[in-house]
Order: structure tokens, then C-alpha cells, then sequence
């Protein structure tokens, strides 16, 4: 689980999130996908969070103005490079643009180095 030590933030057990997700106070992000917020806001500079996506989710195409670093902890999410499972580190490098679905849902930690920016 998270506990809050000496300014820092503790994501506990983290490959097994899947057991103690529902502990988390999840804001809604996207239709079926929620956010927890680690830090920053993806408004200005660096930020962090755990995504979730229900089965069939889906983010629109954005373009990431820098580095933009994917785990996924459980179930897998797909984009223009493949299917990624639980397990797998996605780095996509600045000016790169992709879309998101989840067939079967999942969740993944995403750290943004920059603001991403999406498709009109």
C-alpha cells in the first residue's frame, strides 16, 4: 500500500497491486480509465501515476513532448508498437505520438517527463 515517509511517497508491493488496488482513491481520467496522482499534474513539468483501464479503454492519440516511461503491472495495453503484458517497460521518446487501448484492462505506472499534448 502507500504510506507517506519523511516527504517521500511508498508504493508498497507495487507487482501486486492487483490485490489492494481498490485501496487507492482513483479520480476519474478518461472514459474507463482512472488516476492515481503520484506528483505533478501533466499541466506543467514532470509527473507521475498508476493508470487503470476497464477492459476496452482506450486513451486518444497525444504526442509526448518528453520522455514518457510505461510499466505495466497487470493485464496488458496496445499501441502502434505492439501489445504490451504485465512485465514489460515502454520508454516512448520525446515528439513521439501514439494511442492507447486495453482489450482486457490493466495497470500500468506512467512517469511523464513533460506535458504530453493530444489530437484535435
Amino acid at each position: 500500500m502507500t504510506e507517506l515517509l519523511n516527504q517521500a511517497l511508498i508504493l508498497k508491493d507495487l507487482p501486486n497491486i492487483a490485490t489492494w488496488q481498490n485501496n487507492l482513491p482513483w479520480q476519474p481520467f478518461r472514459d474507463g480509465v482512472e488516476i492515481y496522482r503520484l506528483y505533478g499534474d501533466n499541466e506543467s513539468g514532470s509527473a507521475a501515476a498508476l493508470l487503470r483501464y476497464e477492459p476496452g479503454a482506450s486513451v486518444p492519440r497525444h504526442t509526448h513532448t518528453g520522455f514518457e516511461h510505461i510499466y505495466v503491472l497487470t493485464g496488458s495495453q496496445t499501441d502502434q508498437n505492439g501489445e504490451h503484458q504485465a512485465g514489460t517497460f515502454v520508454i516512448n521518446p520525446p515528439n513521439s505520438n501514439h494511442s492507447v487501448v486495453s482489450q482486457a484492462g490493466c495497470i500500468v505506472l506512467v512517469i511523464w517527463e513533460k506535458p504530453i499534448s493530444l489530437w484535435s
